[in-house]
């Protein structure tokens, strides 16, 4: 099992709630606006990190960081990208997605400032569309928060978005083997 720390819009600012929260990780993924790479360092600390640049972030991560970040983490395909629209899928392909490509079963957003955790025909085709909210900035009423998701062996068994305080915002799956952050 592999558990993944899921943080967005950072905007240069990496509170210890937040890095608390991704202490524990198997791999961290940055959903954008990230900040400067002071905050990619201080992540790639702790676990292996993916990031995808933001509409805030200018190309100074290198070329591991692009608009889009395809990983395979534990078998299961993610796709990655800073706005909603990018992971988005249709018939005809998405953003991120060309038509033909496999289907990615977890897309991670954030760009929103808010979090969202859906599943079923609202993540559709995928199984699951996850955006952690902010750590910085919060939006819509909620809380600074960031994502955990549990996943082994091309299955993705829970997901949930906590405030930096450790209250659940937003949870799904079977989590009782996912730790709280």
């Amino acid at each position: 099992m592999t558990t993944i720390g899921i943080i967005s819009d950072t905007h240069g600012k990496l509170p210890s709630e937040a890095l608390a929260a991704m202490a524990d990780v198997d791999y961290i993924i940055h959903a954008g606006d990230i900040g400067g790479p002071s905050i990619l360092r201080e992540l790639s600390e702790l676990a292996p990190t993916i990031a995808v640049l933001g509409n805030n972030d200018f190309d100074e991560y290198g070329s591991s960081v692009q608009r889009f970040a395809r990983p395979v983490i534990d078998g299961v395909r993610f796709l990655v990208a800073h706005y909603p629209r990018d992971v988005r899928i249709s018939f005809a392909g998405g953003g991120g997605v060309a038509p033909g490509d496999p289907v990615p079963q977890v897309l991670v957003h954030g760009h929103t400032h808010v979090p969202e955790l859906l599943t079923g025909k609202e993540a559709r085709p995928a199984d699951l569309l996850i955006c952690p909210g902010a750590v910085f900035r919060q939006r819509g009423g909620f809380p600074k928060c960031t994502g955990r998701m549990l996943v082994d062996d091309g299955r993705v068994l829970g997901a949930r978005i906590s405030s930096l305080d450790g209250a659940t915002v937003f949870e799904t799956g079977a989590l009782d083997k996912l730790p709280r952050a």
